[in-house]
């Protein structure tokens, strides 16, 4: 682990260093509330050496990450608007509360919004917390940038 992630926890940091991020992208949170992981979301922020921004942002984003639980609406409409703060070789990273508990959402409805909103699931992340994380990108794309 190097230094610059020596404010959060190891487990945090291995996670967010999987994610492909690093110094510099401008990476946008969608779907904040209390529940979401707080530790990873500080190991992003070290990473990348900058603040999450929200939505409202009006910067082209490197990578958006969507907090989603089952109850916050239509995720195929989310995962649309996500598309639109992405540049061209933008990645959404998709949080997903793991199976059994509160929030959960079945793969199938993932798939379902992916594949409608024009994206394909190219990879996951084990979080080793309560989110499962999958990465999305457009499906067009023949590489994607890690």
């Amino acid at each position: 682990m190097d230094s610059a992630m020596s404010g959060v926890s190891g487990q945090a940091a291995t996670v967010a260093s999987r994610l492909g991020l690093s110094a510099g992208d401008v990476v946008g949170e969608i779907g904040y509330d209390d529940d979401v992981d707080h530790d990873l979301r500080s190991a992003i922020e070290e990473l990348i050496q900058g603040d999450l921004l929200d939505e409202d942002a009006d910067d082209v984003l490197d990578a958006v990450i969507l907090w989603w639980r089952d109850s916050d609406g239509d995720l195929t409409d989310a995962l649309v608007d996500a598309i639109t703060l992405l540049a061209d070789d933008g990645v959404i990273w998709l949080l997903t509360p793991k199976t059994g508990t509160e929030g959960y959402v079945e793969p199938s409805d993932i798939a379902e919004a992916t594949r409608t909103a024009g994206l394909a699931q190219t990879t996951t992340v084990p979080s080793g917390g309560p989110w499962m994380i999958g990465k999305l990108a457009r499906a067009k794309q023949g590489r994607i940038r890690r």
